[in-house]
């Protein structure tokens, strides 16, 4: 764990970017990478503002200022910035090629004895380790959203993941200030695996004229005492991001009962992702009255 003083993310968004804010104030280096440089500058200007309402909380540590952590993350779309990481964690989109472009590029970047770790939210582990010359020191590093705020993070070993890398990634993520689970190397792990069939079932009560979709959250927050119905929170997760993970749990299981909804298909179709788009099943674009 010692040597470890230099964290990179790449992928710029709404994970990335978190994941970013919660290393640097946890007093690591931080290089973050994206092709977009909209992504970086958005995620920079998103991190800052975070950090000021935590400085004037008094959350950040030691009495630093919002501004000294914030001088410990380098935005970047140059990736050999990231070479002297000595742990980088991907955080793109739910794409296991794209993922896997990803572990291969870091894999020829990195000194061999840097650990990679994916916050992919059900792709398998064992597939990313594939795609590289170090499989042992690949692992699954599942935070949630968002993440500054929820104290989970879903720990995942592929097949030949190693018991140092686990330990040195659990140990990392308590110095994050994070509480670990282990999963095992199964479609969705533990939080989706549960998670992604309420949604969809929720999406298949809409389609069927069970109820309407305020009526749905409605009974799942005061009847199942859940803080956000599943279809505001599928909009707030993303609908695109919902689809590709039940899409993941139906090819990897091969049970019907994880057979994505025909309706959250045709919204991803249509282009209503949720709140990053202003439609999913709530509308965001007006001060229309929603359950979100």
């Amino acid at each position: 764990m010692d040597h470890i003083r230099t964290i990179a993310l790449v992928g710029a968004g709404q994970m990335g970017a978190g994941i970013a804010q919660v290393a640097a104030t946890s007093g690591y280096d931080v290089r973050v990478y994206d092709t977009r440089a909209v992504a970086l500058q958005n995620a920079s200007k998103s991190v800052a503002k975070s950090l000021d309402k935590s400085a004037a909380k008094g959350r950040l540590q030691d009495g630093e200022t919002a501004e000294e952590v914030a001088s410990r993350i380098v935005w970047t779309s140059d990736f050999d910035a990231l070479r002297d990481a000595d742990f980088a964690i991907e955080a793109v989109v739910e794409n296991e090629a794209t993922k896997r472009g990803v572990f291969q590029r870091l894999d020829k970047l990195l000194d061999p004895r840097a650990i990679v770790a994916s916050n992919t939210s059900s792709i398998p582990i064992t597939k990313l380790c594939a795609a590289t010359e170090r499989a042992d020191r690949v692992i699954g590093m599942h935070f949630m959203n968002p993440v500054p705020i929820m104290k989970l993070v879903e720990v995942i070993r592929g097949l030949p993941t190693s018991d140092e890398t686990f330990k040195a990634t659990v140990e990392i993520a308590h110095q994050l200030g994070k509480t670990t689970c282990e999963s095992q190397d199964y479609p969705g792990f533990i939080v989706n695996r549960v998670l992604i069939p309420f949604i969809n079932e929720a999406c298949y009560a809409v389609m069927e004229g069970v109820a309407s979709p305020t009526d749905v959250d409605k009974s799942c927050r005061l009847g199942l005492n859940h803080p956000m119905g599943p279809l505001a929170l599928a909009d707030f997760i993303g609908l695109d991001t919902v689809l590709a993970i039940a899409e993941v749990l139906h090819a990897g299981l091969g049970d019907a009962k994880y057979r994505p909804c025909p309706l959250l298909r045709q919204y991803v179709d249509a282009g209503w992702l949720g709140r990053k788009t202003g439609r999913g099943f709530y509308d965001y674009t007006s001060n229309a009255n929603t359950d979100a």
